[in-house]
């Protein structure tokens, strides 16, 4: 199975309570930022960095009626089929996991930053605070949330019975983000199925969505998907993608 997550812009508040859940599951230090101007609006903070692995960009925009409609997308590494920071990177830093995910073993890094170059979403972010050993930092999908075996909780002493433990393990494998996301704008499951869902919205609600969903085929698939209200180009997407060929191409897990 290969994982995603369905990102429901339209459902999206701004609220940045899955910037706010990544900090904390990652144990990332916070940092000095500044309100800085994106396509049509404004938003903090600016860009990923070593310490900030995903963020809210606000876009302020006309709808059909020519009304100013506000329109607020989460940004992280799309752990894409097409891996362009493997392809340029020598020390082979990255690697996919059997479910679809890009991840990445710090420790080989060299701090080189092809991948900052390559990456056609700009997620890679180099850790130079630590000058003698820089290092590449990103999004991992909460792998090690993915990954943890459960086989038996309590809650008030109490073992959990099977159907509430079935619960836990699946509140528990998903990512923090989509965890924290009060509106279900981020829906954590299998690719596939996700991607029918949001063929299915698309088809129920046309006026309420661009008949497109981000990430089907952007980068040879995207382990993130998402919906829209407008052209996804509107709201700063890459709509165009060098081919691969362009890149050295090095072996991967």
């Amino acid at each position: 199975m290969r994982v995603a997550c369905l990102v429901d812009t339209t459902r999206c508040i701004g609220c940045r309570s899955c910037q706010v859940a990544c900090k904390q599951s990652n144990g990332l230090e916070g940092e000095r930022t500044k309100f800085s101007a994106s396509p049509g609006g404004y938003q903090n903070p600016p860009r990923f960095s070593p310490r900030t692995f995903t963020y809210v960009s606000y876009h302020e925009l006309d709808d059909a009626d020519g009304r100013t409609v506000w329109a607020f997308v989460k940004h992280q590494c799309m752990h894409c089929k097409d891996m362009y920071c493997a392809y340029v990177c020598g020390p082979q830093v990255y690697s996919r996991t059997p479910t679809g995910v890009v991840a990445y073993q710090a420790d080989y890094c060299i701090g080189c930053a092809a991948c900052v170059d390559a990456c056609p979403f700009g997620v890679p972010a180099i850790d130079y605070w630590n000058l003698a050993a820089p290092q590449v930092r990103k999004c991992s999908f909460c792998l090690e949330r993915q990954g943890a075996k459960i086989d038996e909780a309590e809650l008030d002493g109490e073992p959990l019975s099977a159907p509430a433990l079935e619960r836990h393990k699946e509140s528990f494998h998903t990512p923090a983000c989509a965890k924290a996301c009060p509106t279900d704008a981020l829906q954590f499951g299998d690719r596939d199925e996700l991607l029918a869902e949001a063929k299915r919205r698309i088809a129920a609600q046309p006026d309420r969505y661009v008949d497109h969903v981000y990430g089907e085929t952007e980068a040879g698939g995207t382990g993130w998907l998402y919906l829209a209200r407008v052209p996804f180009g509107e709201l700063g997407f890459p709509t165009t993608f060098e081919n691969l060929d362009a890149y050295q191409k090095v072996k991967v897990g």
